[in-house]
């Protein structure tokens, strides 16, 4: 007998196969497996499918142990290393990090969903406890996408720290959001705010630039003299470097920033500096600022939505649109280019310009 799989109650399966070694002894594994018959299905098959090769030895390799593997080739491969490094430490580790990488099965991985899907009070690894609130399915997907490759790179090892990949699914999240800024909103917003954020939301609504890529940016980074902005290789999210050109109020504005740092803070190497140093958060202060402005619940990522639809608009061609952006594909390009109420009303004008022609 190959193997075989046993119902043991609802959604619970003995998977079961035998090996026989040089001796000729013949020994039982037994798993249980809960979930899907499908699990146990794909479980029994790369057990077999191991056996049959050779390969196979009872794995005692630990999550954590996969995870720290795929962090240091995050490292390696110049990723985005500490964005996978924070959803490890802070989430994936402390809920799966001692498991055996052979015991974690449908059962574990809709335990995590769950328990990401509520708010939770966890303890901290240097005392104290944290409260998280709950997490979105897109936000649970990008966790479970990191999970997901730390198996898939354990399986492709020689010799293989795991032998079958659990089915970690993919959760449906719901539709992109369509927030962006008309200009008058912009403006409105933009007068609320602290006299150093100004010309961050400037940049941000010219440019369609990340929020990160903003706050990191450097002086050296700016050539004011040919009227460009470099983003190096290694500091976007695609890790790609690309060149942005500055329209001739972002270009007077970052003469004017230049002038005050090099008679104020001549040794500071940011270009948008709280006194000098880094801006590195100002979530109240855009939250006021929105409030204030009759704008709630604008992002600073709807500047990055308004920042390609005005490219669009202004005869841009997509190609050349998205070298500026950053974006890879057509798809993201086409979730971005958003169509506003503004824009309906001005087809109907259209269209009623049209019938009255005819």
């Amino acid at each position: 007998m190959r193997g075989s799989i046993k119902n043991r109650g609802e959604r619970v399966w003995l998977v079961r196969v035998f090996t026989t070694d040089a001796d000729g002894k013949r020994t039982s594994h037994n798993k249980t497996l809960h979930g899907p018959k499908d699990d146990a299905r794909r479980y029994l098959n790369g057990f077999l499918r191991d056996r049959d090769l050779g390969v196979y030895a009872e794995s005692t390799e630990t999550v954590g142990a996969l995870l720290d593997a795929l962090l240091d080739d995050y490292e390696v491969n110049d990723k985005c290393l500490w964005w996978a490094k924070n959803v490890v430490r802070v989430h994936l580790r402390p809920f799966f990090g001692a498991m055996r990488a052979s015991a974690v099965g449908t059962r574990e991985i809709q335990s995590y969903i769950a328990m990401r899907r509520k708010t939770s009070t966890r303890k901290l690894e240097h005392g104290g406890t944290r409260t998280y609130k709950a997490a979105s399915n897109a936000t649970i997907n990008r966790a479970l996408a990191i999970l997901r490759s730390a198996f898939h790179m354990g399986g492709r090892c020689d010799p293989p720290k795991v032998h079958t990949v659990p089915h970690i699914p993919k959760l449906k999240e719901s539709a992109p959001r369509k927030g962006f800024f008309e200009r008058d909103a912009f403006l409105a917003v933009r007068s609320h705010l602290p006299e150093e954020l100004r010309p961050v939301i400037t940049f941000g609504f010219f440019t369609g630039c990340r929020r990160g890529e903003v706050m990191g940016l450097r002086w050296e980074q700016v050539d004011l003299a040919e009227g460009v902005v470099r983003l190096n290789a290694g500091e976007t999210k695609n890790d790609e470097g690309r060149m942005i050109p500055l329209a001739t109020e972002l270009r007077e504005m970052l003469t004017m920033l230049k002038a005050q740092r090099d008679e104020l803070w001549p040794k500071s190497a940011w270009v948008f500096s709280r006194d000098g140093e880094q801006i590195l958060n100002f979530r109240k202060s855009w939250a006021n600022a929105c409030k204030q402005a009759g704008h709630p619940g604008l992002l600073f990522h709807d500047l990055r939505r308004t920042g390609v639809r005005n490219l669009i608009r202004a005869g841009v061609p997509e190609v050349v649109a998205m070298r500026i952006s950053g974006h890879k594909t057509r798809s993201m390009l086409d979730r971005y280019n958003v169509v506003s109420e503004a824009d309906l009303k001005d087809a109907g004008r259209k269209l009623g310009e049209y019938l009255r022609v005819v």
